[in-house]
């Protein structure tokens, strides 16, 4: 029986569409923050972190989700910055509040949400983000999502990057219901599909923002082009 359904979140509930003069606009600000902006003028932290930094992301294969603070604080001492806990919550704040126009929710997200909480079914968040929590978290409440649903789990809180089973079981367990009775919506192949088909959990992949087509990924359960096919969905298996 249908119990719960659980989310990606970007290029799922929400597009992400990152700009690549975000990543100087949000050293910048970041540096600002703590009274630095002198070394933002030219460039050079930026410069340093995408050669030094930026290929250690999103590595294949990889499942240990990166300690975005702490490099942080060793990014800043490269440039002989030895941040207090104060100021390295400032800098890591105002960097994640720059990224904000690459953020921009669904325009039926919210109506999604309701209608399937007025089928009596739980929701849950699981997403892969680097960030600190309370940012993501905050985030979820700035645009109306955290009202709608259940619980959010995301990979900085957990240690573990999707396809990995704990994030997954994270949300299960907080939701009390089993992957059996469970349903997964992302639009990742590997990550959303493959993660959580092997835990018993039917899948749906979200292609409204993108078509992965990765060949290592999992095979969905099915496959929704709008919103509204997954409340169709639901209705299918609750049926």
């Amino acid at each position: 029986m249908l119990r719960a359904v659980l989310f990606d979140w970007g290029d799922t509930l929400m597009q992400w569409t990152p700009d690549e003069t975000l990543l100087e606009a949000g050293h910048r600000a970041a540096l600002t923050a703590i009274g630095r902006a002198d070394l933002a003028a030219d460039g050079a932290v930026t410069d340093y972190f995408r050669r030094v930094y930026e290929p250690k992301f999103w590595v294949p294969g990889v499942l240990e989700e990166l300690e975005y603070p702490a490099l942080v604080r060793e990014l800043l001492g490269q440039f002989g910055i030895e941040p207090t806990e104060d100021e390295l919550d400032a800098y890591l704040a105002a960097e994640h509040a720059e990224w904000s126009p690459a953020r921009q929710l669904g325009a039926t997200t919210h109506a999604l949400l309701e209608s399937l909480r007025s089928r009596g079914l739980k929701l849950g968040l699981v997403s892969n983000a680097f960030d600190p929590g309370p940012l993501l978290h905050r985030d979820l409440a700035d645009v109306g999502v955290a009202e709608r649903i259940d619980f959010a789990v995301f990979s900085s809180e957990v240690g573990k990057r999707k396809p990995h089973p704990l994030i997954f079981e994270t949300a299960l367990s907080a939701l009390g219901v089993e992957a059996g009775d469970a349903l997964f919506v992302g639009d990742a192949l590997l990550q959303d599909i493959g993660g959580a088909g092997r835990l018993g959990m039917k899948t749906v992949q979200a292609v409204w923002f993108r078509a992965d087509d990765n060949p290592e990924g999992g095979e969905p359960d099915f496959v929704a082009f709008t919103h509204v096919d997954v409340l169709n969905i639901v209705d299918r298996l609750r049926a």
